[in-house]
C-alpha cells in the first residue's frame, strides 16, 4: 500500500484557470512523500499519455487513478457522461491504469434540498452508472466505484445502501464525507467491505460539524469554515482505518484529499506534508 494525493487538495476542482500549473502541483505533491496522484479534472494534467506518462515519471510518481463528477439530477445528460468515459477511460488505459470514480454533481441542487432525486431520476441515475461500468470494463479494463458526497443524492448511508442494493458497482469510500452526518466511517466500512474497491483519506473537524448538526451552519458554509479538517485533527479515527486497510490486505487505491481554501492557514503544500507525515509511521514508513 502507498499513499497518493490528488489535484483537488490544491483547490483544483475544474480544468480552467487552476491555482497551481500542473508542473508546480506535480512537484509539490511529490516533495510532500506521496508516491502517486489522481488524474484531477480531465485537462488539468496532459491529456497526452506520453507527455502524461513522463510528467509522472519525471517525479516518480504513479497515476492511480480519476475521479469524474457528473450531473446525474440531469436524466438527459447519459450521452455527455458516456463521451466523458470513452477520453477519461482511454487515457487512463493508456497509462494501465484501472480505475475510474464517478460522483454526483452537488453544486446543481439548491442548498435546501430534500431527497435530491425522484424515483425516475435515480432509475436513469442507476441506468447511467450500468452503462459507465460495463463500457468501462469492456473497453478498457477499467474499474468502476461510486463516491458519496456531501450534498449530493448520494450522502447517507440509506441511499448508500441502496445505491449497492440497485447496481453491481463499487465503491470509493471517503471517511471523511461519510463521517459528516455523524454517521460511523469503520462501522460502515465493516458492513459494506466486499464493495469497496477505492478509498479517500479526509477527516472531519468535531466543532464546526456539531453546528451543522444543530442547524447553525449551512452545508457549503461548513466546508469554508474547514469542516473537512487535516488528517490528525479530527473525528475519524484514521489510524483505525488505516489498521482495518492493512490488516484485510486492502489492494485498492488509498488517496488523501483534503480540501483546501485560500483562508486555510496553511499552504496545499504544507497540509499534504503534514498528513503524509502523520500517515507513514502508520504504514510503518518513515516521514520525509
Amino acid at each position: 500500500m502507498f499513499l497518493s494525493n490528488a489535484p483537488c487538495s490544491w483547490g483544483i476542482f475544474y480544468p480552467d484557470n487552476p491555482r497551481v500549473s500542473a508542473d508546480a502541483y506535480l512537484d509539490e505533491v511529490a516533495a510532500a512523500g506521496y508516491a502517486g496522484t489522481e488524474l484531477g479534472p480531465y485537462g488539468f494534467l496532459p491529456t497526452d499519455p506520453a507527455a502524461l506518462a513522463d510528467a509522472l515519471g519525471r517525479r516518480g510518481l504513479s497515476l492511480v487513478g480519476g475521479v469524474h463528477v457528473h450531473a446525474f439530477s440531469v436524466p438527459e445528460s447519459a450521452p455527455a457522461l458516456r463521451a466523458d468515459i470513452e477520453k477519461i477511460g482511454r487515457l487512463l488505459h493508456a497509462l494501465g491504469v484501472d480505475q475510474l470514480v464517478l460522483m454526483d454533481e452537488g453544486n446543481i441542487y439548491p442548498p435546501d434540498a430534500v431527497g435530491r432525486l425522484d424515483e425516475s431520476q435515480w432509475r436513469a441515475m442507476t441506468v447511467m452508472l450500468g452503462d459507465a461500468r460495463a463500457r468501462l470494463a469492456g473497453e478498457f479494463g477499467i474499474a468502476l466505484t461510486f463516491h458519496p458526497h456531501v450534498a449530493t443524492a448520494v450522502e447517507f448511508e440509506a441511499q448508500i445502501d441502496r445505491l449497492l442494493q440497485d447496481t453491481d458497482i463499487g465503491l470509493c469510500f471517503d471517511t471523511g464525507h461519510h463521517a459528516f452526518w455523524n454517521q460511523d466511517p469503520i462501522a460502515y466500512m465493516e458492513k459494506v467491505w466486499d464493495r469497496i474497491g477505492y478509498m479517500h483519506l479526509k477527516n472531519v473537524d468535531a466543532t464546526v460539524r456539531r453546528r451543522v448538526l444543530d442547524k447553525s451552519l449551512g452545508v457549503r458554509e461548513a466546508f469554508e469554515a474547514g469542516v473537512m479538517c487535516p488528517l490528525p485533527d479530527g473525528a475519524v479515527d484514521i489510524a483505525a482505518v488505516m489498521r482495518m486497510l492493512q490488516g484485510r490486505g486492502f489492494r485498492g487505491p488509498v488517496v488523501v484529499e483534503q480540501d483546501y481554501f485560500e483562508t486555510a492557514g496553511e499552504s496545499a503544500a504544507q497540509l499534504a506534508r503534514r498528513n503524509a507525515r502523520f500517515l507513514k509511521p502508520l504504514l510503518g514508513e518513515t516521514s520525509r
